[in-house]
């Protein structure tokens, strides 16, 4: 028996047009797009205000950071707070040495934590797991708990007063992340890829050069670029480990910006932070997308 599927029958006969049917209510795009405009406008002020203030307080003297009001333009425009920051601040030579110690310590990271990445997921063989747990529990180690033991061990070894205790110790404590992170990725490499190149007669080495690290170089950005923020403005351990004034980072350099007598000097003060906040900021807006990229190619597996 079939189902009727014609319109029921009105009085006079003939079946209800179908514009007599009650209209549909349908949502406004509109509203809904003005209150995600709302927002993001909200949080780009959010953002963005604070460093209009940090500029346009390094541009101001002393007398107006403490005779006039915080959110007051600067009587006089004092761009050579800035030239005073780089040479009588010495923060030309904080940032020197802050290369000095990021750099290696972040191409050691990356170099370390990439191969340790490709052999606990690419090779297979007995233990990994359990080894992978184990870097993972390196990062559950607050990095204020191994700061005496380590400067022992530097000063007995006649590591202080070079920034090698620097080095190490950022390699060190970013080495975890790096190593879980790095597995990650390398869970989204088809393993086709390296049974291949077996069958061809490559090696471990060969296919961890010349295969693996083309496939995850947006994830060497990416990480790098994680590593590179909590290493540039790390304050604990090179207050620690930086004992002598010449070997200061900029995150501690920054402590003791001050001029005669003591007394801070505000405006320097503001221009090197503004020296040291918008320098990685141009570094992040220009490294951007591919830091999505590098972002996103982690979660395609696993």
């Amino acid at each position: 028996m079939a189902l009727d599927t014609t319109h029921p029958a009105t009085a006079t006969g003939t079946s209800e047009p179908p514009a007599a049917r009650a209209p549909r209510r349908t949502s406004r795009p509109g509203g809904t797009r003005l209150w995600v405009k709302i927002v993001i406008a909200l949080l780009l002020i959010v953002e963005i205000y604070p460093l209009i203030w940090m500029f346009l307080t390094s541009l101001k003297s002393n007398s107006d950071y403490l005779n006039h009001s915080t959110w007051s333009l600067p009587t006089h425009w004092e761009w050579g707070n800035y030239a005073d920051a780089w040479t009588t601040g010495n923060i030309g030579l904080y940032v020197k040495n802050s290369v000095l110690a990021v750099v290696p310590a972040l191409a050691l990271m990356l170099l370390l934590g990439t191969a340790a990445g490709f052999a606990l997921q690419v090779m297979v063989w007995k233990g990994r797991n359990l080894t992978l747990l184990v870097f993972l529990a390196g990062m559950m180690v607050p990095p204020q708990m191994i700061l005496l033991p380590l400067f022992t061990v530097y000063f007995q070894t006649g590591l202080s007063g070079t920034l090698w205790p620097l080095i190490l110790t950022y390699t060190g404590t970013g080495l975890p992340l790096t190593v879980f992170m790095m597995a990650t990725y390398y869970r989204s490499v088809p393993r086709e890829l390296f049974e291949a190149a077996t069958i061809d007669g490559a090696g471990i080495l060969r296919a961890f050069w010349t295969i693996s690290l083309p496939l995850v170089r947006n994830a060497l950005l990416t990480v790098g670029l994680v590593q590179f923020f909590f290493i540039w403005n790390d304050l604990l351990i090179a207050l620690t480990f930086t004992n002598n004034q010449d070997l200061r980072t900029i995150q501690v350099g920054l402590l003791n910006f001050t001029g005669d007598f003591g007394a801070t000097q505000y405006g320097p003060l503001f221009a090197a932070i503004c020296i040291n906040v918008f320098g990685t900021l141009v570094i992040y807006l220009f490294l951007n997308q591919k830091v999505m990229k590098g972002l996103t190619s982690g979660a395609v597996k696993g």
